[in-house]
């Protein structure tokens, strides 16, 4: 393995090891512990946007990274364009990423069209997407699988298309060109 220095947007990470977001397991306490021993970057868990749209406290309490050391990157999901702007806002300030999920297949977020059910519907992901980057100045980052299923196999057209939505974050002067995907 080949340890070096990784630029995600204008945030440096000392080297290109980054602790995967794990629901039940990447609290402060572990990613306090994981970056003692040298990580490049920790991934809070992943929480939902409904409930940071509604002010849910148990939520909040899972993205507490006060006094961590940085960079920590939030981790959102959710299909509701609206909840998505509201959660990637109030993140913004606690992390110095923010990673939109499109790729959990957990039966209890994919109920909901959210995680990896959003590769069943590409418009409305790529358009939680372009939402976020213009409502967030920090960079942002697209967790995706290869598909739905076998027959739904559409990285390439999402993965193109949210390339299509960091050029437009990068060339329109209203937005700030520190984001990408």
């Amino acid at each position: 393995m080949y340890l070096h220095k990784l630029k995600i947007g204008d945030v440096e990470l000392e080297n290109n090891i980054i602790l995967a977001p794990m629901a039940g397991i990447t609290d402060r306490a572990f990613r306090t512990i994981c970056k003692e021993y040298g990580v490049g970057a920790v991934y809070t868990e992943m929480v939902s946007s409904r409930a940071i749209a509604y002010g849910d406290e148990k939520t909040k309490l899972l993205l507490n990274t006060k006094g961590e050391k940085q960079p920590v990157i939030a981790q959102i999901f959710g299909s509701d364009v609206e909840a998505m702007k509201v959660a990637s806002k109030y993140v913004e300030n606690l992390s110095d990423i923010i990673d939109i999920n499109m790729g959990c297949p957990a039966p209890k977020v994919v109920k909901n069209g959210d995680g990896s059910k959003l590769m069943l519907n590409i418009d409305l992901a790529v358009s939680i997407a372009e939402e976020v980057v213009k409502t967030v100045k920090k960079p942002v980052t697209v967790k995706i699988r290869k598909g739905w299923d076998s027959k739904n196999i559409v990285y390439e057209e999402l993965a193109k298309r949210l390339e299509k939505v960091r050029s437009i974050s990068n060339n329109t002067p209203w937005q700030n060109k520190r984001r990408i995907f």
